[in-house]
């Protein structure tokens, strides 16, 4: 690192669970964030703020009047255009150091698992529950661990599913494809600082999967009831007949 990244990132650095060598590390790190919206909002302005060396970013949407309410990538100029290319824009604005990878498109089958094969660590900022499943089948199929998070009206959820770990429940252990409510915020409304609040704790378990600190969210899942701001926790069992990850092998 040079004068510049060394201040840039000083009070990281100052950490000894990170240092510089952790600082490095994270340099060189890939990340994959699905969805630039309410959580990828704040999940990847704390990415690239940390120096996170590559983001790819998937969004087929564009900026819209009602996302600036809880979008806070985005500004009123940013309406009409592309949510990754706006992104990417703002992000480097941020960190010009690092590298945005913007794909504004909704990848599928082979392009979604070799976008998910390229990063470290994969993170669900979605808002919808196909593009959950898929992304969780991707992860397990070439063992990347996955940040999964969801808010909507005063609730929120955050969990770590990582099929490495020999014990390691997928999304699919979780949830089953029949089960998922198809409400979205579209619908029944959100407030906008429950998805800084789920997306902050999805970037920091993030760092700490890319680093190799703490203990990891992995097989644990945190529900938020923000009206009483109670925090609740429940662990998360891997389903020995799970259709997604029953013949996962760690490789």
């Amino acid at each position: 690192m040079d004068d510049q990244q060394l201040l840039r990132y000083s009070r990281q650095i100052l950490l000894p669970q990170i240092d510089i060598e952790g600082q490095q590390k994270l340099l060189r790190s890939r990340v994959l964030l699905v969805g630039v919206g309410g959580l990828g909002s704040p999940i990847s302005l704390y990415l690239a703020g940390a120096g996170v060396g590559q983001l790819t970013l998937v969004d087929s949407d564009q900026v819209d009047l009602s996302n600036l309410q809880r979008q806070i990538l985005y500004s009123n100029e940013c309406i009409g255009s592309s949510k990754v290319e706006a992104a990417r824009h703002r992000l480097l604005s941020l960190n010009s150091e690092i590298e945005i990878r913007a794909i504004a498109r909704h990848l599928q089958d082979e392009d979604l698992r070799a976008a998910v094969t390229q990063a470290h660590v994969v993170v669900d900022g979605s808002d919808n529950f196909a593009t959950r499943f898929a992304l969780n089948a991707a992860c397990v199929s070439v063992g990347r661990p996955l940040v999964s998070g969801a808010a909507i009206r005063m609730e929120g959820q955050v969990a770590v599913f990582d099929s490495r770990q020999p014990d390691g429940a997928c999304y699919y252990c979780l949830f089953q494809e029949d089960e998922e409510s198809e409400e979205t915020c579209s619908q029944v409304g959100v407030i906008a600082p429950l998805l800084g609040i789920i997306g902050s704790i999805q970037a920091l378990e993030t760092l700490k999967l890319l680093l190799g600190i703490g203990e990891s969210l992995y097989n644990r899942l945190l529900l938020l009831d923000a009206m009483k701001m109670h925090w609740r926790e429940t662990r998360i069992h891997r389903d020995p007949r799970c259709a997604i990850c029953a013949n996962f092998q760690e490789k």
